[in-house]
C-alpha cells in the first residue's frame, strides 16, 4: 500500500508530494505502475490543509475507481489536530466507506470517551465499514485487546496498521515490532492481518523485517520522503519501487 501524502507534509517538503486530486490520481497511476497494491487517501482543502468531508472523498474515490476498479482504496480518519472524534465519526458515518483506518487514541482521549466509541465500532462492524485500527506504541496494543477482550469493540478478525517512528523525529525502533507482536500472539481468539509503517531513511529496512515476519507494508511520502541511503526520493513510485524491490529478495 502506498500513502503518498499524509495530514501535514505539503510540496514546499517535496515538490512531488500530491496535495490536489489531480496530483493523487496520477500519483496512483504511478504507482501502481511501480507495484502498490493499495492506497491509502488523504484529501486537502484549497489552502492544501487536511480535510474530513464525506462529499470530497466521495468524488475522489469515483474518479478513483475508474482508474483502477479493483483497487483497495482506503480512506483515512486522521485528526491531525483539526478535528475531534465526534467529527471523525460523523464523517465515516457519512460516507461509509469499505474501508478506513482509525487510530485507536483518536476515537478514546478520555476513558468517557468509550460509550460513544463502541457504538461507532459497533455500527461500523454491521455497515460493513472496514476498519484498520491504527496502533502507534505496543501500550496502545495492549489496551486494544482489551477491547476485544471484553467486547468494546466486535470481531474476531481485525486489520491493524502498527507504526514505528513519529513525525516529532522518533527513530523506528523494530523491538517495538516485536512487543507489538508479543502481545497479538496471545490474543489467541482473535486473528490479525496488520500492517506497518515506518518514519524516515529506515523505512525500507522496517518494512523488509516486517514482511519477513508475515505482515504487510505500507510506504510512502506520508511517512518517509528519504531513500534507505538517506538522499530525498524522486517521488512516490521511486519509494514503492524500492520498497518492492527489497521485498522481492525475499523470494
Amino acid at each position: 500500500m502506498v500513502a503518498p501524502n499524509g495530514a501535514r507534509r505539503m510540496p514546499a517538503d517535496h515538490p512531488e508530494l500530491p496535495i490536489t486530486d489531480d496530483a493523487v490520481i496520477e500519483t496512483w497511476r504511478q504507482c501502481t505502475a511501480a507495484g502498490a497494491d493499495g492506497l491509502h487517501l488523504h484529501i486537502r482543502d484549497a489552502d492544501g490543509a487536511h480535510l474530513l468531508d464525506a462529499g470530497r472523498y466521495r468524488a475522489l474515490l469515483d474518479r478513483l475507481s475508474a482508474e483502477a476498479p479493483a483497487g483497495y482504496i482506503q480512506v483515512t480518519s486522521e485528526a491531525a489536530g483539526r478535528y475531534d472524534a465526534a467529527e471523525q465519526q460523523a464523517m465515516v458515518r457519512a460516507l461509509r466507506p469499505d474501508h478506513v483506518s482509525v487510530a485507536l487514541r483518536e476515537m478514546v482521549r478520555r476513558p468517557e470517551d468509550w460509550p460513544q466509541v463502541q457504538d461507532f465500532y459497533h455500527w461500523a462492524a454491521e455497515a460493513g465499514v472496514a476498519i484498520q485500527h491504527i496502533l502507534y506504541d505496543p501500550q496502545e496494543t495492549r489496551s486494544f485487546l482489551d477491547a476485544l477482550a471484553d467486547g468494546r469493540i466486535p470481531g474476531r478478525h481485525h486489520l491493524l496498521q502498527l507504526v514505528l517512528g513519529s513525525y516529532a523525529g522518533a527513530r523506528p525502533d523494530l523491538a517495538d515490532l516485536d512487543r507489538h507482536l508479543d502481545y497479538l500472539d496471545g490474543a489467541s481468539r482473535h486473528s490479525f492481518d496488520w500492517m506497518l509503517c515506518a518514519f524516515g531513511a529506515e523505512e525500507t529496512a522496517c518494512l523488509t523485517r516486517a514482511a519477513e515476519l508475515g505482515g504487510k507494508v505500507r510506504v510512502g511520502f506520508e511517512n518517509s520522503l528519504l531513500m534507505s541511503d538517506g538522499r530525498a526520493a524522486r517521488d512516490n513510485a521511486e519509494r514503492v519501487a524500492d520498497v518492492a524491490s527489497a521485498l522481492a529478495l525475499l523470494g
